[in-house]
């Protein structure tokens, strides 16, 4: 783990990332909160490019609670069985998708202890849709955020919780709507957990990480 980097050198970071790309965005398709929850909870050991493929022909006709639910579990789940762990996890979109039928009239809530009561719907879940739907800077830490933060020094923390923290407490404001996506994008092209991309790192020079492949 590398030592908490200062704030002048996490702005310079931080600015050239945004200077790289201003308004990064996420790769998972959705097209309301409710498909963003359902792709963000089928997202959880598998890729994004994966869940992608599977909800291309999901969301035309399942993109509301009710709609789900009329879809059926059997039908669901024959749409995403190419996903990891895809049984639980169409029992998790059914069971989520009646309590926001029954408790929230069908619209998904937009606090994160009501997102993360739903089934499937864990604290990384709800700050990405927080983020990404309601543009909350809440920082969903995967695992490029938390290999990232702890190689270079950004938001280094023994835990999921810790560097999250890390995160909001030391990354200027101006900068944290954005910071989860800069800090995913980095470490899943870039800082990848075998062989980093260190010779053409964009912040190769202000990182703290030891072994930098040459």
């Amino acid at each position: 783990m590398a030592k908490q980097l200062d704030y002048q050198t996490i702005y310079q970071i931080f600015d050239r990332f945004r200077d790289a790309e201003p308004e990064p965005k996420g790769e998972l398709d959705h097209t309301n909160a409710y498909t963003l929850v359902v792709a963000v909870a089928l997202s959880a050991q598998a890729t994004d490019a994966g869940v992608n493929k599977a909800t291309k022909s999901l969301f035309p006709v399942a993109d509301t609670p009710q709609k789900m639910l009329d879809l059926g579990l059997e039908a669901l789940t024959e749409h995403i069985k190419t996903i990891g762990l895809f049984r639980q996890k169409a029992k998790n979109v059914m069971k989520l998708s009646q309590i926001l039928v029954d408790d929230y009239d069908g619209i998904v809530p937009s606090s994160r202890a009501a997102l993360q009561s739903l089934p499937g719907v864990g604290r990384k879940t709800a700050n990405v849709v927080l983020n990404m739907w309601w543009n909350y800077p809440a920082q969903a830490v995967d695992t490029h955020i938390f290999r990232l933060g702890n190689r270079s020094g950004i938001a280094p923390g023994k835990t999921v919780d810790a560097v999250e923290r890390a995160i909001e407490d030391n990354i200027p404001a101006e900068f944290q709507h954005h910071a989860h996506h800069w800090m995913i994008l980095h470490g899943r092209y870039h800082c990848k957990a075998r062989k980093p991309q260190c010779p053409t790192c964009i912040i190769r020079d202000l990182c703290q990480f030891e072994d930098k492949t040459q």
